[in-house]
């Protein structure tokens, strides 16, 4: 069987998290959590607002994640981590130039 993404996860106590990317339209709205989960590649976290359809967004961009310990350790002096300069590097690398 599978589970049904859009019925709330039986298994998680009732928990909200907030939105925490600077640039997400949603940034600091407050939300349910439906449903945490891996898919499309990345952990998501599953949310519903009133009357509308149960939606994703990244678990990177919310509080429903511990921080990041790079961020942490670096205490602001670092805009990017290791692994974003390097998926960087290889998406220009790509461009081919």
């Amino acid at each position: 069987w599978t589970e049904l993404s859009s019925a709330p996860n039986a298994d998680v106590e009732s928990r909200r998290f907030r939105v925490t990317h600077p640039f997400h339209p949603l940034f600091g709205r407050e939300f349910e959590l439906v449903h945490y989960r891996h898919c499309w590649g990345e952990e998501r976290v599953f949310y519903a607002e009133a009357g509308a359809e149960v939606q994703s967004i990244p678990a990177c961009w919310t509080s429903a994640v511990t921080d990041d310990a790079v961020v942490v350790i670096s205490a602001g002096r670092s805009l990017y981590r290791a692994a974003d300069l390097v998926e960087l590097s290889r998406l220009v690398r790509g461009t081919g130039r």
